[in-house]
């Protein structure tokens, strides 16, 4: 099997509806999702959709499997939007593009996302300004959550 086309296992099911559940208690909607098309990023978002019901707010793109960190940055910049996006993509490039992206945030959440950006974890990076202006070290990292927190 291609490793585009792995699913997840049972347990990747359960933590990304255990997240789902954690953002909608947290109020952690984003106004835009952009996913890759890779099936196990799908099917975290659709373990999250149970809760979040993003369907309406969701783009797909092919390209998140397979570029790299600075990739994800220009996915995300070319949607120059003003609101909340959110990325589900691929190790390593999510943890590189969040540990640019956010040089400063609470210490703690920079100490466990230096550990490892960990399967169904989310970064939350607050920007100033639409995703035009996204650029390595502007952004504050407020929070990273794991299924563990749910």
């Amino acid at each position: 099997m291609r490793d585009f086309d792995r699913k997840l296992d049972d347990r990747g099911i359960e933590e990304a509806r255990a997240m789902g559940e954690l953002m909608m208690r947290r109020n952690l909607l984003p106004d835009r999702v952009i996913c890759s098309t890779a099936a196990r990023a799908v099917e975290t978002l659709e373990g999250l959709n149970a809760a979040l019901h993003l369907e309406n707010v969701t783009a797909y793109e092919q390209n998140l499997y397979a570029t790299d960190a600075p990739g994800y940055l220009e996915i995300a910049a070319a949607t120059d939007f003003d609101g909340d996006v959110m990325l589900v993509g691929h190790n390593p490039m999510l943890e590189d593009a969040a540990l640019a992206l956010a040089k400063e945030g609470d210490p703690e959440a920079l100490d466990t996302l230096h550990m490892g950006f960990r399967t169904a974890g989310l970064a939350i990076i607050r920007f100033d300004g639409p995703t035009s202006v996204f650029t390595t070290g502007t952004g504050y990292l407020e929070a990273y959550l794991t299924p563990a927190d749910a």
